[in-house]
């Protein structure tokens, strides 16, 4: 009978903790994932909810009307339109952000933010009162930190890019792409685009045809090119035997893969059918990055080791599981699977199996931009009640802190500043007068493909005017040829525009 007691004792504890754990993670997905978990489509309570509310306004960070709401009564209480910007041009730069009645785009502020703008965060009291007085109960209007003048801005631009059609002599098209722009500061995103986009008022006018409806900027996951040497760089710069190490550039690198085959790197420009060989010669890592040379990346990467390079890479949210406020980011991925030699010199140079978002890769230049410290990105600057009261503010917020030591940052700024400012810099395209500007290209192969994707990440070196941005231009080709003169012209807009001493 006594073992019988502490067999039921144990089971009982067992239970117990059980449950404890249960409600521990029941805490956890509420605190860290509810937004998502009351958003997603599967929120049938949500879906027929909305049907009695009139979902608040949505405004750029000017209190420019992105996103209202045209009431009439009707038989059974009434119905809310949603009515958009009147510039089309204004409506298409910022769909993927705000969203379109038809829930096309997955995660936009309509979205995301359903608690606020269909009314769910009113305390009890505001309830009562519309109840007794018989208003029709209105969500909160929300402010983002978008800004419409320049997200149409930047979709203008996009669409003057032109680039050859792969297998199609003489033909030429706008690409696919995304462009980010975020205060490195404050985390606060002024622009997120992602092309081809469509028109809010008549969503299903665009079709499929180059999936207009995909958010690349938050959705979109790619190879970053030569913008990773950034990592790169930085892990070299950390490590104590590494750091002021010189190379030596002979126009190719050998690394073994698997089954004892020794595969090769070249630089860009390198024809072997030809006979040209892109090569250095001795070479430190400061012109190195400046002149983006594969070879000597692939070379440190492989002497720092898989280990180091993925911790670095860590450091700048490789592999993090993103979970910001009002924004929703897929995860940028670093690759796990046991590595050759080969396989960690093409992780070096930003190819192999990396993969990132447009975000992200504004983030990690913003994160350089501020001494190691990168800021969590906003999108929602405030939420305002119906009766003019602000119900919460989205204070700036620490993502993560890259660098303890802010040193190694300041040094990569000045290489970043090196690749747009100095003879030989890939990046010379989006260099600026009057103005720091600071950057890297990329050219990444779609791997398995002949593909090359257009890649420029940089950022003002001013605190007047903190921006940083991030250009992906899918099959364009070189970075410094498509994306930096992108880069070029956004940052003139937002010196012209834009310059704040905040």
């Amino acid at each position: 009978m006594k073992q019988l007691r502490q067999n039921i004792r144990r089971v009982g504890l067992l239970l117990l903790a059980c449950f404890a754990l249960l409600v521990f993670y029941g805490y956890y997905s509420l605190t860290n994932y509810g937004s998502r978990w009351f958003s997603t489509n599967a929120n049938t309570w949500l879906r027929n909810a909305k049907q009695d509310v009139i979902p608040g306004d949505i405004y750029d960070t000017n209190g420019v009307l992105l996103a209202g709401s045209a009431v009439t009564d009707t038989a059974d209480g009434f119905t809310a339109l949603r009515q958009y910007n009147s510039n089309a041009a204004v409506r298409r730069a910022t769909v993927h952000v705000v969203g379109d009645s038809d829930g096309k785009v997955a995660n936009s502020v309509e979205s995301f933010m359903a608690k606020s703008l269909y009314g769910f965060d009113q305390n009890i009291a505001e309830r009562m009162r519309d109840f007794v007085s018989g208003a029709r109960r209105k969500g909160d209007s929300l402010t983002l930190t978008l800004d419409s003048a320049l997200s149409a801005y930047i979709l203008e631009r996009l669409e003057r890019v032109t680039v050859p059609v792969t297998g199609s002599e003489g033909i030429l098209k706008v690409p696919s792409g995304s462009v980010v722009v975020m205060n490195w500061k404050t985390g606060a995103v002024l622009a997120e685009l992602s092309y081809p986009t469509f028109d809010p008022l008549s969503p299903s006018s665009s079709g499929n045809a180059g999936q207009p409806y995909f958010n690349r900027a938050t959705q979109g996951r790619y190879a970053p090119g030569s913008t990773f040497k950034i990592v790169t760089a930085a892990a070299v710069l950390s490590d104590p035997l590494l750091n002021g190490r010189s190379y030596t550039c002979m126009g190719s690198f050998r690394a073994d893969d698997q089954d004892g085959l020794v595969r090769e790197i070249t630089d860009a420009g390198t024809n072997r059918a030809e006979g040209v060989l892109v090569a250095h010669g001795q070479i430190d890592l400061r012109r190195a990055f400046r002149v983006s040379c594969n070879n000597t990346f692939a070379s440190a990467a492989v002497q720092l080791t898989d280990m180091k390079l993925r911790k670095q890479a860590m450091a700048f949210g490789f592999d993090a599981n993103f979970l910001f406020r009002d924004i929703v980011l897929e995860n940028s991925s670093y690759p796990d699977n046991e590595r050759t030699d080969w396989q960690v010199a093409m992780t070096g140079i930003g190819q192999s199996e990396l993969l990132a978002t447009p975000v992200h890769l504004c983030l990690i230049a913003s994160a350089v931009a501020n001494r190691g410290t990168m800021m969590e990105p906003r999108l929602v600057a405030q939420a305002t009640a119906s009766n003019g009261t602000v119900r919460r503010r989205f204070e700036p917020q620490l993502a993560l802190q890259v660098f303890t030591d802010a040193s190694i940052a300041d040094t990569l700024k000045e290489y970043m500043y090196d690749t747009v400012n100095v003879e030989g810099g890939t990046g010379w395209r989006a260099a600026l007068n009057g103005w720091r500007v600071c950057g890297k290209t990329g050219s990444a192969e779609v791997d398995g493909q002949e593909r090359t994707n257009a890649v420029f990440v940089g950022f003002i070196d001013d605190a007047s005017a903190p921006y940083a941005l991030s250009v992906v231009l899918e099959d364009a080709g070189s970075g410094g040829d498509y994306a930096a003169p992108v880069a070029h012209d956004i940052f003139d807009y937002l010196t012209e525009h834009l310059q704040t001493a905040d």
